[in-house]
């Protein structure tokens, strides 16, 4: 399909995409990779009259790795972070979904600012920085601002984004114990079910744990309930671990679809959750 007519403007800088946003208010999209928006607009779901393109601001596609604490530009791409080494070693559960997300020409294009503030709730890094306790840091008319993950996403296609804000960075601490796996959907290679974990170990058991889960409700979600259960647990004992994964979605009412049911998302949370913390448990 054609999308509607629209203006095309490019940002130079944070500020210049924020004084645009401000001039053509509600009218107004920004563009970063377009993998999402784009697609809406043809099938005009969306049907912005302007859209500021920000994908040439400079600065802000860099992964820094230093002294224990991950800065990751918003406009950095799906297959940056795929290729990222420091990734691989420091935070294995954002590696993993940027290698397992949708297809080349998605990778080389998307940007993880522009994913993370669409806020699809089946898409892969709204699990995995939550499970990161990533803080999100937005620019606007009034200066900079810093959202938890938890806070930044709030529901299907919702986040805490202002109207004339825009995401400029995303950072989180090291986290080596980490993973993410999913239940692929066939076509469009988003999550059915997808679950990140972080973990602490301590002498064999686990520590301490965050665990995110997307493709089941409206949006991400801690499991904050087997968060507490695995606290303890041996992950050598399968049948430990496999106990203290059951009811992770419990607390939220699970989409059904052509394609998954509600209860079969369920049950496949529950399985993909000790999926997660085993991997993570792997990479010690």
């Amino acid at each position: 399909m054609i999308p509607a007519a629209f203006d095309y403007v490019r940002a130079t800088s944070v500020d210049d995409a924020i004084r645009l946003l401000g001039e053509h208010g509600d009218d107004a999209k920004l563009l970063a990779g377009g993998h999402s928006l784009i697609p809406m607009m043809k099938l005009r779901l969306a049907t912005p009259a302007v859209l500021i393109d920000i994908a040439g601001i400079p600065q802000l596609d860099a992964i820094d790795a230093s002294g224990g604490r991950i800065t990751i530009g918003a406009l950095t791409k799906h297959a940056a972070l795929a290729a990222s080494d420091a990734l691989k070693k420091n935070a294995p559960a954002l590696w993993d979904a940027a290698n397992d997300l949708g297809d080349p020409q998605v990778r080389n294009r998307g940007t993880i600012g522009g994913a993370s503030a669409h806020g699809d709730p089946s898409a892969d890094y709204p699990a995995v920085l939550q499970a990161l306790d990533a803080t999100f840091t937005v620019a606007g008319k009034n200066g900079t601002r810093d959202l938890k993950a938890s806070d930044f996403f709030q529901g299907m296609f919702e986040t805490a984004l202002g109207a004339n804000e825009v995401l400029t960075k995303i950072a989180f601490d090291a986290a080596p114990n980490s993973a993410y796996v999913k239940f692929h959907h066939p076509a469009s290679h988003y999550a059915v079910v997808g679950v990140a974990a972080v973990l602490t170990m301590n002498a064999g058991a686990i520590e301490s744990a965050r665990i995110a889960v997307t493709g089941i409700g409206d949006s991400a979600f801690r499991a904050s309930g087997v968060e507490s259960a695995l606290k303890g647990v041996k992950p050598a004992d399968a049948d430990a671990l496999k106990a203290a994964c059951a009811g992770v979605a419990r607390s939220v009412t699970a989409r059904a679809d052509t394609f998954a049911s509600a209860s079969y998302r369920t049950a496949m949370a529950d399985v993909f959750a000790a999926r997660a913390v085993a991997k993570a448990v792997s990479r010690e």
